[in-house]
């Protein structure tokens, strides 16, 4: 069974060296084949020299598109019977990825989500961001009927039949909300497990609460009725 872990990138270079270097480590003692696709958002910094450096594939996009755009040109790429998601700033941890395999490739779901918050605020996340995760939430699990408690993890396993079944659209990051509500439209089975986030220890988050938070409302409503 190959899995294909896609890393969206960008101005990460202190960060996303180490990340596949313990991606790596991790998957060696799996019994995955596996491959690391990375895709660059057009960095300005040494993030793909960085990733080069620990053997990571790395499709670089010729101008800034967003999150959600480098995630889809990933998919494109990914040859894998399971793709998995994690982010390149370091608030993932590696290490936990095997428990968000383990139900894929035991055939007891389809689409595994890793829950930062299990129901309750952390304080690894800004409070307005706390805000909009539970009002996302709350929107997604009255529209699809499934209790999700972190609808805007980065940090996923899903099988190749759910990926192809559906046809993403969204460039930034409401490729998360679009994803989760689409698959669960399509009725696939949707479970969440609880990981560790760790804040990013460099850099910024390029998320706009506000901006953002209007674009993922509408990707929500948009792919629930038109998905």
């Amino acid at each position: 069974m190959l899995l294909s872990i896609v890393v969206p990138m960008r101005n990460e270079g202190r960060t996303v060296g180490n990340i596949i270097s313990r991606l790596k480590k991790v998957l060696d003692t799996t019994g995955f084949i596996y491959e690391l696709l990375v895709i660059d958002d057009c960095s300005g910094d040494n993030s793909v020299t960085e990733a080069l450096a620990q053997g990571a594939r790395v499709i670089a996009l010729k101008e800034h598109r967003g999150k959600g755009y480098a995630l889809r040109a990933g998919f494109l790429k990914a040859k894998g019977n399971l793709i998995a998601t994690i982010d390149s700033d370091g608030s993932h941890l590696p290490e936990e990825l095997p428990l968000l395999l383990l139900p894929v490739a035991q055939g007891d779901a389809d689409l595994v989500i890793g829950c930062r918050f299990n129901g309750q605020p952390t304080s690894a996340t800004r409070r307005v961001n706390q805000a909009g995760n539970r009002l996302f939430n709350s929107l997604i699990r009255a529209l699809i009927r499934n209790s999700i408690c972190d609808s805007q993890s980065g940090y996923r396993v899903m099988t190749a039949k759910v990926l192809r079944s559906m046809i993403l659209m969204s460039n930034e990051y409401q490729i998360e909300s679009e994803m989760l509500v689409k698959t669960a439209k399509r009725r696939f089975r949707i479970r969440e497990v609880k990981i560790t986030f760790e804040q990013r220890t460099y850099g910024r988050s390029g998320v706009d609460p506000i901006l953002d938070g209007i674009k993922i409302l509408t990707s929500i409503l948009w792919a629930y009725l038109r998905g």
